[in-house]
């Protein structure tokens, strides 16, 4: 099947089965080649200025800037070469380079709306190399999708789906916005001041690096094992997760080692390093594997202030003084009993700072949440407009 769907309405009135699904009846099998014609880009090496009026597009986004266009008409562009499956939709004046194609669209169809369908198209499916990825012109013109037979149920198409992808840019800005002045915010407050304190940070945090488990120690049920991959946007991540050592072993050699509810953990190698995320009672029950450190504070140190002292750049500034390795960074408990913590004189300021920036946090959680539901309900859309299993008119 040409795209990626699960329609199944074939016993429905109003429906019929096509080689490429099942559609609405007075929807149309078309090719692409039938409402577009694939065009190639060309070198912008005679036309590339310092300060352009039109972006010289490729497959990896702006090259550069010229005063001279390939095209100024809305169109869908895709990569001939290197990266595939990534369109893009223009509909201002522009340049595409070799590696990337571009499209003259016919009168007959909507623009936005082929956009979208390129978007559920698998196109690493039509990919021709066996090295560098590569679509072919007339490949891509063969390729048949679903179309209603008016142009206005392709707008009312079309327009949904950009309604719903401008929610999602303007959640990204908000997102953006909160991320800078969380940003900006963390560097003046944990800044030191003439009366703050410096510590090691073994004084005022306990920490213990898992331990060296090997592939050949692992079973199918047991004991869980979490690893760097477990640790996504600041929790634990196991829907995954099939990695256990038995119960037998874990009480004879590793129970010193199991997760503690609220235990912040920390990715310790590899390109997630410092990576941190916090235990929460329906992760548990636990053990961690040599690439994951566990902190707890003591001596007085606030939990939230360390959460975000661990987050900060404050802290991957001197871990990055600090580590080895190339390709795969790695660090340890050798390196943390070296870091410093900058500590206000009471817990009570600790707390107030901490506070501050924890409801950033959750402002920011927020909207990640919001975003991430906002996503899901495009790609649901796409998948039920563009088959024609919701109906707009």
């Amino acid at each position: 099947m040409e795209l990626k769907q699960n329609v199944a309405l074939s016993a429905l009135k109003g429906y019929k089965n096509t080689v490429i699904g099942v559609i609405p009846e007075d929807w149309v099998v078309t090719r692409l080649g039938d409402v577009l014609k694939i065009r190639h880009g060309k070198s912008q090496k005679e036309v590339e200025v310092i300060n352009g009026k039109y972006p010289i597009l490729g497959t990896g986004g702006i090259m550069g800037a010229t005063n001279t266009y390939l095209y100024n008409k809305q169109s869908v562009l895709i990569g001939r070469k290197g990266t595939i499956d990534k369109p893009r939709f223009m509909d201002t004046p522009f340049w595409t380079v070799d590696t990337l194609f571009y499209s003259e669209i016919f009168e007959n169809a909507i623009p936005k709306y082929l956009f979208y369908n390129f978007l559920l198209i698998d196109w690493y499916s039509h990919n021709e190399a066996s090295g560098v990825p590569s679509l072919n012109a007339s490949k891509i013109e063969n390729i048949k999708i679903p179309m209603p037979s008016t142009k206005e149920e392709q707008k009312s198409i079309a327009q949904v789906l950009t309604d719903t992808d401008n929610l999602i840019q303007t959640i990204e800005q908000k997102l953006s916005k909160k991320r800078n002045i969380k940003q900006g915010a963390m560097q003046q407050l944990l800044t030191p001041k003439k009366d703050w304190e410096v510590k090691k940070l073994p004084d005022v945090c306990w920490f213990q690096e898992g331990p060296g488990l090997r592939n050949w120690q692992f079973t199918k049920n047991g004991m869980k094992v979490i690893n760097v991959t477990n640790l996504v946007n600041g929790y634990l991540n196991l829907d995954k997760t099939d990695r256990h050592i038995s119960m037998k072993e874990f009480e004879n050699m590793y129970k010193h080692f199991e997760i503690d509810e609220n235990d912040i953990v920390m990715a310790s190698s590899g390109n997630s390093y410092s990576k941190v995320a916090v235990v929460r009672k329906q992760d548990l029950r636990l053990l961690m594997n040599t690439s994951v450190i566990r902190f707890k504070p003591i001596n007085g140190l606030d939990y939230n202030y360390l959460l975000i002292f661990l987050k900060s750049n404050t802290f991957k500034d001197q871990i990055d003084l600090l580590i080895t390795g190339g390709a795969q960074p790695n660090f340890g408990p050798f390196h943390l009993n070296k870091i410093d913590i900058f500590l206000p004189p009471t817990k009570n300021e600790q707390t107030k700072i901490a506070t501050i920036l924890k409801d950033m946090d959750n402002e920011i959680e927020q909207l990640e949440e919001k975003l991430s539901k906002y996503k899901l309900l495009k790609q649901g859309l796409m998948q039920n407009l563009l088959t024609g299993k919701i109906r707009l008119v």
